[in-house]
């Protein structure tokens, strides 16, 4: 071939040509981001809008749903769901993948300024911004203090720690949660202010009004010039009380005549405790596509330094850090990578004997793993767990085309030529064949890389990278090999490969290479006895054919009995039990709940700590929240995470007063909700509640299910003050009015802002004190201003508000979900240990199903069932587009259509192995199994194409067809055990899944290496069969069945013509 031929006469060309692939990669790799997976941008665009104590019915009917409307004609939008719960409307705008976000987002920020004026007007402006699922934080960090209250370490957080920590490269944002901000509270007394007549919109116009600061132009003296300013801004919080806020009989009401001046906090509706003491949490977001790692030491180091600023008592505690969980995941990854270099290095050397063949096939490893790093710097990937996946699992892949190479060059060595010749020769033997089972990796890849999906965002960078390190070893093969083979002749294996019966091995003192040669001897005799076998087959060749298809046969059945599901279970050191308290429950409630919950959780022997936040996030109430459990390390426990979690579901239950749910730590892949996710929809509210506390039912009799629970919880306790319209026009109240006052009295309305000495500001409300906020009579009290005068005082009349309104206890929901403008609840449950998502959803489907549901009420999966349902459809194109480029590939090299049929028969002959080797390790069909098989579909042909190729070459040279495949069947047994071989234990590292999260991804080489080591065995004799068999259908559709239709017509033309 011409690039090896210049190679061979040019090596210190062909060596720079290595060492400059070498010095991209190494350069590359420095610049390369670390990460745990890639960096993918999920189309997801968020309006976030805050309407201060309105119930979840209004934020539905005045926010949420005109905003839905309004949205659903985006362009590009696959799902659009919100959710409305008190004072908080969140609708989501989920866009089909490869839309352009920000344009997106224009979009929706100019669909929502349109019916902005139709909305209510007091609602806080909408926040419309781009919402990543995968931007949870990559680390928490707790701030506690044994003697400072909660207040004091939240100002410390707010006005030291976090300016700290957003200074930091790389970090986006820093979350507080579980803190109590300061607020001054102006606590009104009902009594005072019936007794002066005021009202509170009164008392919040003159806090505005006496607040502030304002400029008043300036003076000219002469050459200077002064500026004027009015001083009004408080300065000591307590100086609110001296505000005048109306003046009766001629002396001046102050603030403190009508109530009580605080400097406190705002209601609390989060939480955050570690270990059980109360702390403030700090979650830290980093900027997309920055280092994960880098980002974490940096604020470790930040850490380190804010611990000599912050008082002794105060301390910083890392709770979480995920760049721990990458450093582990990644570690482990590479040393499957080097363990699998050892490996296949060994298993080189095992066949050829030799270090210096060793050494000239295993270079291709390096130069190829290493010239990776550039192509993945160039397509702007990341050092990730996807992209070192690849690598591992392209160990042995890399090495074959050089073992292919090395050996049919040696064999030509064997056969008396000189090194420069042989090299020339053998490599143009073998190149087309090495090309064609390069390219039909290379096609295996190219659709892994490019399925439709998330799945396929998920894979598009291990896809990518393969193939591009698989074409970098065949340029490898093809230059340093032919190259490094002329100019460094190897007189051991030149005289001893294929003789090693000849060899005496008393004399080699090496015991590798003792063990290398006795191995050799060992083979060589069982390659001569395969031509008998192949002999055989080929004169069974029913039996050959009929036991390949049992094979298939076999496959499918026990596939069948693995079940699907989206991903392998790990044993992960983390998982999260979220629990929610009956509604309307107060925030103390709930944190008591979860402490309970919590200890009982840190009285488990394997529980290192935990962490509990309450009310956090874009949808937290104070009546949910989730606790973090951190496990010691699983080489330090007994038990594994699925084992504990299965033993905590039973005791959990016992804790009254809640609603647990276990779920495992979220990742890329999803595991951010219950694997069993069902959205049951439909138009009225109340038939709607029925049908999913049906589904409900139904679902928890289903077998494998756990914790199984819905989304509606039943209705919060709600004053309903239902103004009588007669009653208040008689009286001069509106609703307006009703609202105006009502509101800053219970959800504490911000009057005016008060920054304290160090320029930082805090909110003034006006609220009624506590103690006045706790029935009805409360609220039917109050003073409400009339627009009617009294004609004694000249001043608005004021009246209690049940005099125009009946305040009444009532009930209403606490969340509404809808989802494509209809009212949705959701039923999710978890799955037990032993049952697959894929047959439990089944089931689940088909108990819905038994329900009939009424008209115009419907389920739909989610989550992980909806993830594996469209995996299932996207690995099918794939693997259809893989099978169907091989065909091409080989079309193309055999010039013929029908010959590649043979050889595609070796695919289906993989099944079985995957099939037993999933069984025997007790895994499933998931999303790695499947990318596993696809990844088969390449591999398995490589053999097939070695064994037909060298039987057109014997042919073409006048050997019989017989005598062709025997001899191609003897000569070519060699590269193919050796080729098999090195990627099944370049894969075994991966497959016995050593490290942390092993587990997870060891699916995947289960799947190759079963598949290999059947089809390996089988392919050596069914393909030569189906060979022969095509071909003799061959020679019957276009010679013999002609022929006999011939003389048939012709016997037939001359009885007609003898009657």
């Amino acid at each position: 071939m011409f690039i090896s031929d210049v190679s061979i006469k040019h090596p210190v060309f062909a060596t720079m040509m290595m060492v400059a692939l070498v010095v991209l990669g190494v350069v590359s790799y420095q610049r390369l981001a670390i990460d745990e997976y890639p960096d993918i941008t999920y189309p997801t665009v968020i309006v976030q809008t805050t309407y201060a104590g309105s119930s979840p019915e209004v934020m539905e009917r005045d926010v949420s749903r005109p905003m839905e409307e309004a949205l659903n004609t985006v362009q590009g939008i696959y799902e659009l769901t919100s959710t409305s719960v008190d004072g908080t409307s969140l609708v989501r705008v989920q866009l089909n993948l490869g839309v352009d976000v920000l344009a997106a987002q224009q979009d929706v920020q100019a669909k929502i300024a349109r019916i902005r004026r139709s909305l209510p007007p007091n609602i806080d402006e909408p926040i419309v911004r781009h919402f990543d699922p995968n931007d949870s934080p990559i680390m928490s960090i707790a701030v506690q203090s044994p003697s400072r209250p909660i207040r004091e370490l939240t100002d410390l957080a707010t006005e030291s720690i976090t300016q700290r920590l957003e200074a930091v490269p790389g970090v986006a944002a820093v979350n507080l949660s579980g803190g109590e901000q300061r607020t001054i509270r102006i606590q009104l007394d009902p009594s005072a202010m019936r007794s002066y007549g005021i009202t509170p919109p009164e008392v919040m116009a003159a806090l505005q009004s006496e607040n502030q600061e304002v400029p008043a132009g300036r003076i000219d003296k002469g050459a200077v010039e002064t500026l004027v300013r009015i001083r009004g801004r408080i300065i000591d919080p307590k100086a609110f009380g001296g505000i005048v806020v109306a003046v009766r009989g001629g002396s001046p009401v102050h603030l403190r005549d009508l109530g009580t001046v605080i400097d406190g906090s705002a209601d609390k509706r989060t939480a955050a405790m570690l270990n059980g003491q109360s702390t403030v949490a700090l979650d830290i977001q980093k900027i997309a596509g920055s280092n994960t790692v880098q980002v974490a030491d940096s604020v470790h180091a930040a850490i380190a330094d804010l611990a000599n600023i912050v008082p002794n008592d105060v301390k910083l505690a890392v709770i979480r850090d995920d760049s721990f969980r990458i450093r582990e995941s990644l570690s482990d990854v590479q040393l499957n990578i080097i363990l699998g270099a050892i490996l296949t290095i060994g298993i080189v050397y095992l066949f050829l004997n030799s270090w210096r063949s060793t050494i000239i096939t295993g270079l291709t490893l390096p130069v190829s793993v290493i010239s990776a790093f550039f192509v993945m710097w160039l397509f702007n990937f990341t050092v990730n767990t996807m992209t070192l996946l690849a690598l591992s699992l392209a160990i042995g892949l890399l090495i074959d085309d050089a073992i292919v190479v090395r050996e049919n060059i040696v064999r030509h060595v064997q056969m008396g030529k000189d090194h420069v010749k042989a090299s020339m020769d053998g490599t143009d033997e073998i190149g087309m064949a090495v090309i064609s089972t390069t390219l039909a990796v290379m096609a295996v890849f190219v659709p892994v890389a490019f399925m439709g999906g998330i799945i396929g965002k998920i894979f598009f960078q291990f896809g990518v990278t393969v193939a591009f390190a698989v074409l970098v070893s065949l340029f490898v093969s093809f230059t340093l090999d032919p190259m490094l083979s002329s100019v460094w002749p190897d007189p051991e294996l030149e005289h001893e490969l294929g003789h090693a019966g000849e060899v005496d091995y008393t004399r080699v003192r090496n015991p590798i290479r003792k063990i290398a040669l006795r191995f050799n001897a060992w083979f060589e005799k069982a390659a001569d006895r395969y031509p008998a076998w192949l002999e055989w087959a080929l004169k069974h060749r029913g039996i050959v054919v009929g036991g390949a298809v049992a094979s298939v046969v076999a496959a499918l059945l026990i596939t069948a009995k693995l079940g699907f599901t989206w991903l392998p279970d790990t044993n992960s050191d983390e998982f999260s039990v979220s629990i929610r308290t009956a509604p309307g429950s107060t925030i103390e409630y709930t944190v008591d709940k979860s402490e309970q919950v919590a200890a009982f959780l840190r009285k488990q022997p394997e529980t290192d700590f935990t962490y509990t936040t309450i009310g956090s996030g874009l949808r937290g109430t104070p009546n949910s929240g989730s606790i973090y459990v951190h496990l010691k390390p699983a080489a330090s426990r007994s038990a594994s995470v699925q084992e504990i979690q299965n033993r905590l579901r039973g005791a959990l239950k016992e804790i009254p007063g809640i609603t647990p749910t276990i779920q495992n730590a979220s990742s890329i892949f999803g595991g951010r909700g219950q694997p069993i996710s069902v959205n049951v929809q439909g138009p009225e509210e109340s038939r709607l509640k029925i049908a999913a506390a049906q589904v409900l039912e139904a679902i928890k009799n289903v077998p494998g299910i756990a914790e199984a629970n819905s989304s509606d919880d039943g209705n919060i306790p709600q004053l309903d003050v239902d103004v009588d319209r007669e009653r208040a026009w008689a009286s001069g109240v509106g609703i307006a009015s009703v609202a105006a006052t009502l509101q800053p009295l219970f959800t504490g309305q911000r009057a005016t802002q008060w920054e304290d000495p160090n320029g930082y500001s805090h909110d003034v409300i006006v609220v009624y004190p506590d103690s006045m906020r706790t029935s009805v009579d409360n609220v039917a009290t109050i003073p409400v201003a009339s627009s009617n005068i009294d004609p004694s005082t000249g001043r608005p009349v004021i009246i209690p508000l049940s005099q125009v309104a009946d305040v009444t206890l009532a009930t209403g929901p606490q969340q509404i979900s809808r989802r494509n403008l209809e009212r949705q609840i959701g039923v999710s449950a978890g799955v037990l240990p032993g049952y697959n998502v894929g047959d439990v959803a089944a089931a689940t489907q088909k108990a819905i199903d038994a329900l009939g549901l009424p008209v115009g009420y419907h389920t739909e999966f989610g989550g992980d069932v909806k993830n594996l349902n469209e995996t299932k459809g996207y690995v099918g194109s794939a693997l259809l587009l893989a099978v169907v480029f091989i065909y091409l590939i080989i079309a193309s090299l055999f010039g013929s259509f029908l010959q590649p049929f043979s050889i595609l028969m070796s695919l289906p002959l993989s099944f079985i192995g995957v099939a037993l080797a999933l069984w025997v390790t007790g895994s499933n069909l998931n999303i790695m199994s499947m990318i596993g098989i696809i990844m088969l579909m390449g591999l398995v042909v490589k053999n097939g194409i070695l064994l037909v190729d060298f039987t057109i070459l014997n042919r073409q040279e006048g050997a019989s067809r017989h005598d062709a495949l025997l001899g191609a069947g003897r000569t070519r047994l060699r590269p193919i055990i050796m080729t098999s071989m090195a990627m099944i234990f370049g894969m075994l590292p991966l497959a016995l899944a050593i490290g942390p999260g092993a587990d997870q991804r060891a699916p995947l080489a289960r799947a190759v290496i079963g598949g290999l080591i059947t089809s390996t065995l089988l392919t050596l004799f069914v393909v030569p069969v189906v060979y022969t068999l095509i071909e003799d259908a061959t020679f019957f559709t276009t010679h013999t069945a002609p022929d006999r239709i011939r003389g048939f017509l012709r016997r037939s033309s001359r009885n007609l013509e003898s009657q």
